[in-house]
């Protein structure tokens, strides 16, 4: 299917390092076989008896992936990136709006191969996506979560202007989760433009309607 069929698949987000395009059923055996042992899944998703622990991360991969994309609509979306730099496959992030006509607020999430870790590539994965909502999508308001021990996520979240605001206990962990916000406002007064790094939006035009979206971006 074409990105004129599915204009999602025609958004592309380019850093001075990365190349993000909206995931493809043909990503899939790729992102399998890089997944790291120590990202978290969706502690909520189905798992399957007859299966061994990595067939079951997988699993849980695709099914986020085409859920995702086959439950699309404007109120509720999640948009998984692929992320590349120099042509290879080093990680995967989304941007969701899970209540989006009503507050338009985004959250994101996203993972990194190991030997990709510790190079700010986070950092410009996160603000190229910030870049998408805050610009064409017109959100308002950013949000993140990471467990207090993942200083990696929350530093490139206070790096890019998050405030901390409240913590949660995760019910299957028992882990303490610390929350981040960031307003539309407050990105453009910390200069989103630099912090997003020249980053250069494309394509995003002709999708606009799938996010409730009027007129040109």
């Amino acid at each position: 299917m074409g990105a004129s069929a599915w204009p999602l698949h025609g958004i592309r987000l380019r850093t001075a390092d990365l190349d993000l395009r909206v995931m493809t059923e043909a990503d899939l055996p790729e992102l399998w076989e890089l997944l790291p042992d120590d990202v978290e899944m969706n502690p909520h998703a189905t798992t399957y008896a007859g299966l061994d622990v990595p067939a079951n991360r997988r699993a849980v991969l695709a099914q986020g992936y085409w859920r995702a994309l086959g439950l699309w609509s404007p109120d509720d979306w999640a948009l998984p990136f692929v992320v590349r730099r120099d042509g290879e496959v080093v990680g995967a992030q989304w941007l969701e709006g899970p209540d989006w006509r009503a507050d338009h607020a985004v959250d994101s999430s996203s993972w990194l191969v190991p030997a990709a870790r510790g190079r700010g590539l986070g950092k410009q994965m996160r603000a190229a996506v910030l870049a998408l909502a805050f610009g064409p999508l017109r959100a308002e308001v950013a949000v993140s979560s990471a467990v207090l021990g993942n200083a990696g996520s929350l530093g490139v979240s206070r790096s890019l202007g998050y405030l901390d605001t409240h913590r949660s206990v995760l019910e299957h962990s028992g882990e303490t989760l610390q929350h981040v916000r960031l307003t539309r406002a407050a990105w453009a007064r910390a200069g989103g433009a630099d912090l997003a790094g020249g980053t250069v939006v494309d394509g995003v035009a002709p999708a606009l309607p799938l996010f409730g979206i009027e007129g040109a971006s």
